[in-house]
């Protein structure tokens, strides 16, 4: 009887020692896992990674993307593709800025000059003083031109052709208060007609170079007027 009784104590014992040693090897496992070093991924194992370069080439060609609702935003850009160019022209000449005008000095004044008489193709002499046509050249009196082989005297014809025009008339002129020993250039008109513009157009005078009677010069060589046309 004693002897059955001390087995099953051993026993017990047994049993009690090998669940200590269970629960001892699943702790150790526990602080195994815990401890052990998280090794870092293989360089074989990773994607090559795109070049930078790249990435900008593909974001230069991106469409326009809306950032917010009913806005978008223009694709983005680079400022050394960007190429400037020549600016058009204008639709008409309108759009063209006119050259300002020479501002006359302060004290001459609008004077009206009676009985002129014309020395040249674009000057005359009235109440004392000589004066010339701004913005105009005028023909030499001595001048001559050819036409179709034909030698004319020009300069004669186109002073003779400015006194047919004025017959006497008095023309309104700026000029100096005081009579000038020389000649002065003033512009001058008759009535509402401008002296300048009369003679250019008509062939008697050309414009000067930049100045207001261009296109008035350019009709007359095309309609041969005065100078530009036959002997008269």
């Amino acid at each position: 009887m004693g002897g059955f009784v001390r087995s099953r104590q051993a026993i017990g014992l047994g049993s009690l020692l090998l669940l200590a040693g269970i629960l001892l090897i699943g702790r150790a496992g526990a602080l195994l896992s815990v401890d052990r070093p998280v090794l870092a991924p293989s360089q074989d194992d990773t994607q090559p990674i795109r070049p930078a370069a790249a990435i900008t080439d593909a974001q230069r060609r991106e469409p326009a993307r809306t950032v917010a609702q009913d806005l978008i935003a223009p694709p983005r850009l680079d400022p050394a593709e960007i190429e400037r160019v020549e600016p058009r022209p204008p639709l008409s000449e309108l759009g063209l800025a006119v050259p300002p005008k020479t501002p006359m000095p302060g004290d001459w004044r609008e004077v009206l000059l009676y009985r002129p008489i014309a020395t040249s193709s674009a000057m005359f002499e009235s109440m004392g003083r000589k004066v010339i046509i701004s913005g105009v050249q005028g023909i030499d009196l001595d001048g001559s031109c050819s036409s179709h082989a034909v030698t004319w005297p020009c300069g004669q014809r186109a002073r003779a052709a400015f006194n047919s025009w004025l017959r006497g008339r008095a023309l309104k002129c700026f000029v100096p208060p005081d009579v000038e020993r020389f000649a002065i250039a003033a512009p001058c008109s008759l009535g509402k007609q401008d002296v300048g513009a009369w003679l250019v157009s008509n062939g008697w005078a050309t414009a000067m170079p930049n100045g207001l009677y261009g296109k008035a010069e350019a009709t007359a060589r095309g309609a041969e007027m005065g100078i530009f046309g036959a002997a008269q």
